[in-house]
């Protein structure tokens, strides 16, 4: 077959996945997604009805070069990018960086350092069941931790950052969800800032776990850059002394003065009497165990009825001053951290390619 180029062959986005790239295309031209992924694909096996792109005619589709489409679609690189540095679902960015981009919405595949877009103060990730907008302007101590999770991520390197960022995700939200007798400063700060990321009375339509972790994401990378560090690492393994030390400086981090270890109900304890030695834990799914489908261009979230129930549960029930927060713990985002810290000897580690255990919570 003969393909010809298309009139307006708009560029890709960095990080867009083909499926979406095609579809954009095929909605400027106005094309039936299925015709123009027909021309450019061939099907996985013979008389299967789910197809390949063929990135050579893509090429010939839009006249731009494979070095220049590679360069934003992950899909095409050769040699193929370590997938365990990528989230595993694609999802829609910033609105505004993608309003210049015709063709309707654009799914993205961003890597796990990726939370906030920094010029337009909007939170991106982690991805979540709804994706809705949400504006950081009233917070720009979380635009700031995301220059603070980059600067982690050059000193550490992807797999210690991203253990160590979804380690102290999954840590704050156990310490926001059970406080102890006297709640920290970054307690107080917690609901301060879901107050203003879900304002009260708007749960049912507002609430999103999404973020919540916007609301723990600065204390987050602050916690996360003792975890990766390996001085406060053998200080956590280390003797009483240096234990104690480790101690006070989680205590001033989390503006917390009466913090006292407890192996029994501390994350942050656990962490360092059971973790703190094991190398980086890794995303137990990629973006390429996903199966192939016969309309790429359309990825959701696959919900069980259940799953859904007990998000609008949440929703109806949120009060950021209890337990409700709890959506966080159990979160998909820091599965792989959760399922570490109930099931220590089973869990994988980067760079062993990890199982496909069925995700905990929503």
């Amino acid at each position: 077959m003969v393909i010809r180029r298309l009139p307006d062959p708009v560029p890709p986005v960095r990080h867009e996945i083909t499926g979406s790239y095609v579809a954009r295309l095929a909605r400027i031209h106005g094309m039936d997604f299925g015709t123009l992924w027909d021309q450019i694909s061939q099907p996985i096996k013979p008389q299967s009805s789910v197809r390949r792109l063929i990135p050579a005619q893509l090429v010939m589709l839009t006249g731009r070069s494979l070095h220049q489409l590679a360069g934003a679609l992950p899909e095409l690189r050769t040699p193929a990018p370590d997938w365990h540095a990528f989230r595993h679902e694609p999802q829609p960015a910033c609105h505004i960086c993608t309003a210049r981009h015709p063709g309707g919405p654009v799914l993205q595949l961003l890597p796990h350092h990726r939370y906030v877009c920094v010029r337009h103060q909007i939170w991106i990730g982690p991805p979540d069941v709804d994706h809705l907008t949400t504006s950081l302007t009233e917070l720009p101590e979380v635009a700031h931790a995301q220059r603070r999770h980059l600067r982690l991520l050059q000193r550490a390197g992807w797999a210690v950052t991203y253990d160590a960022v979804l380690t102290a995700i999954l840590m704050c939200g156990q310490l926001w969800s059970r406080p102890s007798k006297e709640p920290s400063g970054a307690w107080y700060e917690w609901v301060r800032r879901a107050n203003i990321l879900i304002p009260p009375g708007t749960s049912e339509s507002s609430f999103s776990t999404a973020r919540l972790c916007a609301a723990v994401y600065p204390e987050a990378i602050s916690l996360a850059t003792r975890l990766a560090s390996p001085h406060w690492r053998l200080q956590a393994q280390g003797t009483w002394t240096d234990r104690t030390q480790f101690d006070m400086e989680i205590a001033q981090l989390l503006a917390h003065p009466t913090y006292e270890r407890d192996r029994l109900h501390d994350p942050i304890s656990h962490w360092a009497d059971a973790n703190s030695r094991r190398p980086p834990v890794a995303p137990i799914r990629l973006f390429t165990d996903r199966k192939p489908t016969r309309t790429p261009h359309l990825y959701k979230l696959s919900l069980h009825a259940a799953t859904r129930r007990t998000q609008q549960r949440h929703a109806r029930e949120f009060d950021p001053t209890s337990r409700a927060v709890d959506a966080l713990v159990m979160h998909r985002h820091v599965a792989s951290v959760y399922r570490r810290a109930w099931n220590p000897v089973r869990v994988s580690t980067y760079p062993h390619r990890p199982p496909h255990p069925h995700y905990f919570g929503v």
